[in-house]
Formats: C-alpha cells, sequence, structure tokens
C-alpha cells in the first residue's frame, strides 16, 4: 500500500505489523504478544537482536514494549491504576531496582502545545525525593534505602536556543543519575492507538523524530548512563487518514492499482500535517497521571 514507508511512527510494533502486511520475514526480530482478556490489556514486546534485524526496522537494538489499552483515554481511574501497574512492572523488569539507584526523568515537549505536553506533565506529578534525601537524609523516609529521583523539563530548542540532548548531557554529568527515563509524545501510525498505547524501551528516545524534527538521542552513547524511553503517541500523520478511508474504499482494486491511485490523490502537503484528537487537553491529564504513578510505584520500593 501507499506511503508505507512516508507515513510515520515512533511504536516498533507497527514497524514490524508493516512487514507482516507485505509477507515480508524480518530476521533478527523477536515478537511475543500477551492478552490479558480481565483487564483487556495487550502488551507486545518487539525485540531487536541483531545488527541486520536493526538495519530493517530502522531502529536501535534493544527491547520495545507496546501496552495497548483501549479505554486508556477515558476517565476511568481503577483502570489506569492497572495500567500505572503494568507500566511499573516492565520498569523493574527493565532497571534493576533492587538496589538503590538514583533515577533522573526528563520531560521531553512542548507544553505549550498540549499534544507535546505529556511529557512535562509527567514531571509534574512525579514524587521527588533526591532534594529530600540532600537535605533532610533518609531518616526523613523512616527507611534505610531509597531511590533517589529527580525530573527536569529541559523545553524545546526554539524555547531555549540549546538541543535537548545538551541540556541533558550537562544534568547528567553535574547528577550523575544511574538511569535516566525520557517521557514523550509519540506519533502513531494507527488512529486507533492515538492516547491508548504505551511503549517503553530500553534503546532511549529521538525527540521530534516521529513527526520528522529529529534532534540528538537521548541514549546510552550520548549520555553514557543507561536510557529507558517512555512514550503515547498523541498525533497521527494526516496522510494516515486519508489513505485509511481511501484503501476501504478501493478494496476492489489490485494492490498495485490501489498504490497508484492513492499516490495521485495524496497530496505531498499532508505528509507535514499531523492530527490529533479534540478532547487531547483532558486526555493528556490523564494520561500523565498514569505514566507517573506507573513511575511512582516502580521507584516506591527498593
Amino acid at each position: 500500500m501507499l506511503g508505507n514507508g512516508r507515513i510515520r511512527t515512533d511504536l516498533a510494533l507497527e514497524t514490524t505489523e508493516r512487514f507482516a502486511e507485505e509477507h515480508a520475514e524480518i530476521r533478527g526480530v523477536e515478537v511475543h504478544e500477551e492478552y490479558d482478556e480481565e483487564k483487556d490489556i495487550r502488551t507486545t514486546v518487539v525485540k531487536i537482536i541483531t545488527e541486520n534485524g536493526a538495519k530493517a526496522m530502522g531502529r536501535p537494538q534493544g527491547n520495545y514494549i507496546t501496552i495497548e489499552a483501549p479505554n486508556l483515554s477515558a476517565a476511568d481511574e481503577d483502570y489506569h491504576r492497572e495500567i500505572s501497574e503494568e507500566i511499573a512492572r516492565h520498569l523493574k523488569q527493565l532497571i534493576d531496582l533492587e538496589h538503590e539507584k538514583s533515577i533522573l526523568v526528563v520531560g521531553l515537549g512542548n507544553q505549550a502545545i498540549t499534544a507535546d505536553s505529556l511529557g512535562p506533565h509527567v514531571v509534574e506529578n512525579l514524587h521527588m525525593t533526591r532534594h529530600l534525601i540532600r537535605e533532610y537524609g533518609l531518616k526523613s523516609f523512616g527507611r534505610e534505602t531509597v531511590h533517589r529521583t529527580s525530573g527536569i523539563v529541559p523545553g524545546v530548542m526554539a524555547q531555549t536556543g540549546m538541543e535537548t540532548s545538551e541540556i541533558v548531557q550537562g544534568i547528567v554529568a553535574e547528577t550523575k543519575p544511574d538511569v535516566v527515563i525520557a517521557v514523550d509524545a509519540l506519533a502513531a501510525r494507527s488512529i486507533r492507538r492515538l492516547n491508548r498505547t504505551v511503549q517503553i524501551t530500553d534503546t532511549g528516545i529521538h525527540p521530534g523524530s516521529g513527526v520528522e524534527n529529529h534532534r540528538i538521542g537521548l541514549t546510552e552513547e550520548n549520555l553514557q548512563v543507561k536510557v529507558i524511553g517512555i512514550g503515547v503517541p498523541t498525533v497521527v500523520d494526516a496522510a494516515t487518514i486519508v489513505h485509511d478511508s481511501m484503501a476501504h474504499l478501493l478494496d476492489a482494486l489490485e494492490e498495485q492499482e490501489q498504490k497508484e491511485f492513492l499516490e495521485e490523490m495524496i497530496s505531498p502537503n499532508l505528509y507535514s500535517m499531523f492530527v490529533t484528537p479534540k478532547d487531547v487537553d483532558e486526555t493528556i491529564k490523564y494520561l500523565s497521571f498514569t505514566i507517573s504513578e506507573g513511575l511512582n510505584l516502580a521507584f516506591s520500593e527498593v
């Protein structure tokens, strides 16, 4: 179908689905799926284990965990709590939290743009402990060991004149965390995944990559510490909407005929436009609390 390579996505799962649609085998990539019928939560783990797999996927080697929750954008506190617990569970699998850790959470994005404000709102809702431990010691918590959490909202280049990676590198050099967790809004290929999907990866994150606003990545290679990326797709390529709508109308045509027709019909300008749901303001509030609570749960005990 048209533009599978041009229509962008930050989700590794959607990249594997594109290969499946084309009946293409991806060597060096493993996909494991689990579905919890009671909670209505589908979890897919994509593992890129070879350099060839990384090249085919267009992503670094590592683990990409996708949590799909159809009701994630709804105001259901109990359901969101279950998602927070899932996030915490996967974080504990990716990070050794059995011993005290210093953790820096980076809220990526532009707080002035609602669909891009997920990261900053997550940091707002976090339980920060690093400053309390430095000021009052561990006795204030009544425990012998406590994870030291801190956070930063570095803004975007248009606001600061600096690369996000430059700001974070300076903070990492000064505070020396054991792990950095970067939270960002993502772009999806499928409309049904908007605000209903959480991706967690141990390969870091590249701010703005989904909308082709490429910045230097926050990765272990760049920061010299382990980097976990967490994101939720809040926007979808406008061309995706046109493509999917037209494709359903053209099922009677041969695949090559569909491709040729859609290439002529979809304006190149659509590939620079992104769409977000109209209730994104409320949804971002729910999502940010869900992710921050997942982080708080993961770091609450040593």
